[in-house]
């Protein structure tokens, strides 16, 4: 077995085999894909479990979603962090959208191989979409400056998570000159603090609640 997959079940020992087999099966999916199109840069796909899955999953070491919760991810590429997200839980529901067609074709694809029953993937831009979501995850598309705007008006209003609605955004390097342009209350939580690989030194997720709701 892969030693940076069995990292990840070091990780998160509670996996239930079939969450073991879904994620499993990610790295000949997404290497097939990107025989074709270029989703995942090369140079990192030898890195594809610690770059890319135990990363989206740096979101599930700070926050368990309850059963029910709906999640959007914007910006989402081919998939990420929304369908390692969507692995680890089952009983939540999530919105992948990217404005790049072929990208969501590949991420509709990963997801029916991997019979996921909780993911919609979208063609789309994230400011047309009407829904309202509990969080919003996003793998650092565009600086927090221009991210912010395509968020308003789509959270619900109700909480019952752990943590108020808003956005779970992963980023490296300095979050707090680039938080600090947008004049918002965050947190942010260390990636080093959870996972040892010397990639996720100045990795972060950053939790905004959305106060423009109240």
């Amino acid at each position: 077995m892969n030693s940076q997959l069995e990292t990840i079940f070091k990780y998160f020992p509670n996996l239930t085999d079939k969450q073991k087999q879904q994620f499993e099966q990610l790295e000949a999916l997404y290497e097939d894909w990107n025989s074709k199109i270029n989703v995942i840069s090369r140079k990192d796909f030898e890195n594809f479990y610690t770059k890319h899955v135990l990363h989206s999953l740096g979101i599930a070491k700070v926050m368990e979603f309850q059963p029910g919760t709906k999640i959007l991810d914007i910006g989402t590429g081919g998939g990420f962090p929304g369908i390692p997200l969507a692995i680890m839980f089952p009983d939540t529901h999530f919105h992948l959208v990217d404005s790049i067609g072929k990208k969501i074709t590949v991420v509709k694809d990963v997801v029916k191989q991997l019979g996921l029953q909780n993911v919609e993937a979208q063609q789309t831009r994230a400011e047309d979409l009407v829904r309202r979501y509990d969080f919003i995850v996003s793998r650092a598309v565009t600086r927090f400056t221009n991210f912010y705007p395509w968020v308003k008006g789509k959270f619900k209003k109700e909480d019952f998570n752990e943590y108020q609605n808003g956005i779970f955004y992963l980023k490296g390097g300095d979050v707090d000159e680039e938080m600090e342009e947008v004049h918002v209350s965050y947190v942010s939580y260390h990636l080093d603090d959870y996972f040892e690989d010397e990639f996720f030194e100045t990795k972060k997720v950053v939790y905004v609640p959305w106060e423009g709701k109240r």
